[in-house]
């Protein structure tokens, strides 16, 4: 078990823990000798590290993207911390958790696949119901879905992030048939919501950084979605085809627009919902993990963000506003918010 993390790393310490090798480079010491650059990272942050004695050998027992046993100590960077490594080797595939390395999800992956599936258990038509449980009971996908991120930098980019959105689209898509309550296939709605990033698990790979899969840069997890669910549909006898073409056509177009990567625009009140629905959950996450990474900086305002092409204001309710300071106004119309 890792017990040694980026984050409680200080000054003056003796480091000894497993990390992962983000970033390996040679250089040249002023003095003419070769010297390793590395950036190293675990689940709570990254680190800057140097091998400075013996290079050449040591940077023979590992490579980029390797989990790593090392032994040095930590000085001050730059204003920051940068460990001398010592010793360092490669750990074997298996004897670690990649959960220990990379950026998780506060939620515990098996809660979270219990919620899915009471939301499965609670679908009424037939048909839907059993293709989702036969691609949940399937062991290989049901691992990859609660560990896949939803995206590789942007949205929910952590393991355990695509789990995590799908939850949250379902939810909304509850509150939305709640709220508009006729005209909505709410089961319909929701089986797209649950599949309509499930291509994800083969876009991305994420065993030991994020990055894209060769079929995933080729093909996209649109593609590969539809035909995980095309296949397991074939599967099912009898399963009605008016639904397998519904529901594929949220698969498709759950983008919203051709330009944003939907071979197809939203046609079905169920396929707009959800295109809104994956944007709004996109976005909302996006922003909320803005100002958590950036809460620190002495600023109201994150740094200029390109997605969104402004800067986001992070301060929430000015503190000195009083949310109950409020008073009657002078013909008894009700509360007056006072400014």
């Amino acid at each position: 078990m890792k017990k040694t993390f980026i984050k409680d790393i200080r000054e003056k310490d003796q480091v000894t823990g497993s990390f992962l090798v983000t970033r390996k480079e040679s250089g040249i010491s002023k003095s003419g000798k070769p010297y390793l650059n590395i950036k190293l990272m675990d689940s709570t942050g990254e680190l800057e590290a140097r091998v400075w004695e013996d290079a050449e050998e040591l940077g023979k027992r590992f490579q980029k993207n390797d989990v790593v046993s090392i032994k040095g100590f930590a000085v001050a960077y730059q204003g920051g911390i940068q460990v001398n490594v010592t010793s360092i080797n490669a750990v074997a595939d298996g004897e670690y958790d990649i959960r220990d390395f990379l950026p998780s999800s506060r939620k515990d992956p098996k809660v979270m696949l219990e919620e899915l599936d009471n939301i499965i258990s609670g679908i009424k038509d037939t048909s839907l119901k059993g293709l989702l449980s036969s691609i949940f009971k399937d062991q290989g996908i049901r691992g990859l879905f609660s560990l896949a991120p939803a995206a590789k930098s942007m949205h929910h980019p952590y393991l355990g992030g695509l789990l995590e959105h799908t939850l949250s689209i379902c939810g909304l898509a509850e509150k939305i048939t709640g709220h508009y309550k006729k005209g909505i296939n709410k089961d319909l709605l929701l089986a797209g919501a649950i599949l309509h990033d499930i291509g994800k698990i083969h876009e991305l790979s994420y065993s030991r950084s994020f990055d894209y899969t060769d079929e995933g840069r080729l093909l996209g997890h649109i593609t590969m979605g539809i035909e995980l669910v095309d296949n397991k549909i074939r599967d099912l006898p009898g399963f009605p085809e008016k639904t397998a073409v519904l529901l594929k056509h949220m698969l498709l177009s759950h983008h919203g627009q051709l330009e944003f990567g939907s071979p197809k625009r939203p046609k079905t009140i169920e396929a707009i919902i959800l295109s809104y629905l994956d944007d709004l959950d996109a976005k909302v996450s996006t922003v909320q993990a803005l100002a958590e990474n950036e809460r620190e900086k002495d600023s109201s305002w994150t740094s200029y963000q390109k997605l969104f092409e402004r800067y986001i204001y992070k301060g929430g309710v000015p503190s000195e506003t009083k949310t109950d300071n409020r008073e009657e106004d002078k013909n008894g119309q009700g509360p007056l918010t006072l400014f």
